[in-house]
């Protein structure tokens, strides 16, 4: 190990199984002091009673690293400041936020109810705005006292947030709200020694165990291409000092295998310099779609 987050203070949400508990391991076993935050709830979201944060603080405590856990739910305003605020009492600072915490109710869109749609965008759109707001408003703090902080935010998408997913509709309106949320927090907190990007992860959990089987490894290598693991060395990066020029981007990770996400972009256009007639722009909107380039299938589309 480089020692690359050495003495940095992370929070990590939704960190007690899968992908956020990978990224806890890999942070602390780079040096870092880790706040495991996960208020344990099964797949759908309902409560378990479950204790996964505290099973991930006693495997990083073995190791020799440093941890705490939270089981704040970050997408509580009140909560999410608590648990900024566990990083601060319990370590003195705030360096890292990685927001992870998530679920899904898949549901094809005639089927989706109002309730799986409110706790899916809830979950994991307010989920990560609430942490993000508050650990903001703390670096701003410690920006006007004159201690510019070297901050960094990793957030989570999602390619069914990039591309849309077939099934899951109120997961994908939600992840690529996290995408836009991730570049204009990028534009805003720059200020502040903040830099905000994201990355969306391919990997087997319980959310995509039925997705990506186990026997994904290659045979050549005994290389596992879907385990939540290999999604862990870039955040830990984007989390590092080493990272203060890359910002507002967004990562797909999935195996070895690491690409950057193009966004919604200006593309082709027609300049009337007047209003347009509806009967006009049915030969417009053909010549525009004739120079663009055909989009990327919809995850899940015939």
């Amino acid at each position: 190990m480089t020692g690359v987050c050495q003495d940095r203070v992370v929070v990590v949400t939704g960190a007690g199984r899968g992908i956020g508990r990978a990224h806890a391991l890999a942070f602390a076993a780079e040096g870092a002091r880790v706040v495991v935050n996960d208020v344990g709830v099964a797949l759908d979201g309902s409560t378990t009673g479950e204790g996964p944060a505290a099973d991930v603080v006693a495997e990083i405590e073995a190791l020799g690293g440093e941890a705490v856990a939270s089981t704040h739910d970050v997408a509580d305003f009140a909560e999410a400041r608590a648990l900024v605020g566990t990083a601060l009492e319990r370590f003195g600072r705030l360096d890292v936020l990685v927001n992870n915490a998530g679920f899904v109710r898949d549901r094809m869109l005639v089927n989706l109810g109002e309730d799986e749609w409110d706790a899916v965008i809830r979950v994991h759109l307010k989920g990560h705005f609430a942490p993000l707001r508050h650990a903001a408003e703390h670096w701003r703090a410690e920006t006007k006292a004159g201690r510019t902080p070297s901050a960094r935010v990793v957030n989570t998408s999602s390619g069914a947030g990039l591309l849309g997913s077939v099934g899951q509709a109120n997961y994908s309106a939600a992840k690529a709200g996290i995408a836009g949320l991730t570049v204009v927090a990028a534009a805003e907190l720059a200020r502040y020694g903040v830099t905000v990007n994201a990355i969306a992860p391919a990997a087997r959990t319980r959310m995509t165990e039925e997705v990506f089987a186990a026997d994904m490894a290659r045979p050549e290598s005994g290389f596992d291409a879907m385990a939540p693991e290999n999604t862990s060395p870039l955040v830990v990066w984007l989390g590092s000092e080493a990272s203060a020029h890359v910002t507002g981007r967004v990562f797909e990770v999935e195996g070895g295998r690491v690409s950057l996400a193009q966004g919604w972009r200006h593309g082709p256009a027609v300049d009337k310099g007047a209003r347009w007639e509806p009967g006009e722009l049915g030969p417009v909107v053909a010549e525009l779609l004739e120079k663009a380039p055909e989009p990327e299938p919809v995850y899940g589309a015939s």
